[in-house]
């Protein structure tokens, strides 16, 4: 039913790179084809390389080179007048802008990137800028607005036989139950999900299924151990193609687990490694889902309670700020768990932890959140047209990503 899976993001003389080659083999057969396409003239394969070259830089958590890439490889496309590589230059760019945090901006980027591919006839980069839209919504919290979306899309890939859309739509739709509470069925979809990404050959979408997995066995289960064991297989995966990212999120749910099992010890030592991770890849969402962790496992282990409230309160308030529902809740919930109480002004008063001990405590979902307020009237919506011309003018300048953003967040 499903073919073998395939990397669409490798284009033109890159097509040979496989879904599972290493990020920094990416980028250095990227570069080097950049650089030739670039002494020969030729626009179009200086946009279809520099797409290989941002996205490894993405992945790799170099997100400042990663910025100038998308942005060098649209103007390329832009004059070589090529619609559908504009899109995935759009599309790179939209899903960056959603790993730092700029979700205003990821939402307009990539409704530009899925207009851009049905104008230009490329329904792949159509296919993954909507998906690009519903990851974003599925991770600042909007599930209602964006459930229907994952499972159109998750319908049209079963329907094609591509193993790594499916893959990632079973994963989106799996962690929405898993947030919702809905632990069997989320377990069975992430499952499926490795299953087909086994089968298929795309060892990344299984490592995040893998992760998704030891996150239900852990939260339902009570088998930390299992949790554990799935997470280092995951891990394997994340190291050997370089997955900076993945792994840091990775680390943040064994740091999870461990949290989850009462070893607070060893969970403050994972969070802080996390945090240091996502810190060093300017990715804010893990970087307040470690703070979170960190703060509750340090709290268990005797930290002062004031400066626990105090820390709780500055993650509500950042997290209010960046729009991630899901996450903000979180943190409600763990001033709740050690007698924190907030007043309207985000001002905390303490109180004693309650009584001590093993402590299961909320899972934290690396995807979550909540969308605010953006250009669009509907996740899959076109934006305007003021807003589309200011967006590539601003990228076609080569406009830092938080200038085109206006603000990185905005409510």
């Amino acid at each position: 039913m499903y073919g073998k899976a395939f990397a669409p993001e490798y284009q033109g003389a890159l097509t040979t790179l496989s879904v599972n080659s290493s990020l920094v083999d990416v980028l250095a057969a990227g570069t080097e084809q950049l650089r030739a396409a670039e002494r020969a003239g030729a626009p179009g394969e200086v946009a279809r390389s520099g797409l290989a070259v941002a996205e490894a830089h993405r992945r790799l958590g170099q997100v400042d080179d990663a910025d100038r890439a998308w942005k060098a490889s649209y103007r390329a496309a832009r004059e070589a007048g090529d619609t559908a590589a504009m899109a995935w230059a759009l599309w790179s760019g939209g899903t960056l802008a959603r790993q730092r945090g700029a979700f205003p901006l990821a939402w307009r980027l990539l409704g530009l990137a899925a207009e851009f591919g049905e104008r230009g006839g490329d329904i792949v980069v159509r296919g993954y800028s909507l998906a690009g839209m519903a990851e974003t919504g599925r991770i600042q919290g909007d599930y209602e607005a964006v459930g229907a979306l994952h499972e159109q899309l998750l319908a049209e890939a079963r329907k094609r036989g591509e193993a790594r859309h499916t893959v990632w739509a079973l994963e989106g739709i799996a962690q929405i139950h898993r947030n919702t509470g809905s632990y069997d069925t989320a377990y069975a979809m992430f499952e499926e999900a490795a299953e087909i990404a086994g089968r298929a050959d795309d060892r990344r979408g299984h490592a995040w299924a893998l992760r998704g997995l030891a996150d239900i066995v852990s939260v339902r289960d009570g088998d930390a151990e299992r949790a554990l064991d799935l997470l280092a297989e995951a891990e394997v995966t994340c190291r050997e193609m370089n997955l900076s990212s993945a792994l840091a999120y990775n680390h943040k749910m064994r740091g999870n687990v461990l949290y989850r099992a009462g070893r607070y010890a060893e969970a403050r030592d994972v969070y802080t490694q996390a945090l240091a991770e996502f810190r060093a890849m300017s990715e804010p969402r893990g970087e307040a889902l470690s703070r979170l962790g960190l703060a509750k496992s340090l709290a268990h282990l005797g930290h002062d309670l004031d400066d626990t409230a105090a820390e709780l309160a500055d993650l509500a308030q950042v997290l209010e700020r960046t729009g991630l529902r899901h996450a903000r809740q979180m943190v409600a919930r763990a001033q709740a768990e050690f007698g924190i109480v907030a007043d309207a002004d985000a001002n905390v008063q303490t109180a004693t932890v309650p009584d001590a001990g093993p402590r299961t405590g909320p899972g934290a979902s690396a995807n979550s959140g909540r969308p605010t307020a953006v250009d669009t009237e509907t996740p899959a919506a076109t934006p305007t047209a003021g807003s589309t011309a200011s967006t590539l003018a601003a990228a076609d300048a080569g406009t830092p990503a938080t200038a085109l953003a206006g603000t990185e967040v905005r409510r």
